[in-house]
């Protein structure tokens, strides 16, 4: 399995206490909520490149 990235990320307070209630609610780490989030947004916008196990999607024959 290929390393994680890490990075430091600046958030408004009021941002990263409704994050820990959030991922609270869903059981997981503010770090899993913030990757959760951001893997759900490249999907939604189409540009998701990644698989939910972290690696690189495999090329999907049927995208037009």
């Amino acid at each position: 399995m290929a390393p994680r990235k890490a990075f430091l990320l600046r958030l408004d307070p009021a941002v990263h206490a409704a994050l820990e209630r959030w991922a609270a609610d869903e059981l997981r780490s503010v770090n899993g909520q913030i990757e959760f989030l951001l893997r759900e947004a490249l999907v939604k916008k189409g540009r998701q490149g990644v698989s939910e196990s972290g690696g690189p999607r495999p090329t999907d024959s049927r995208t037009p």
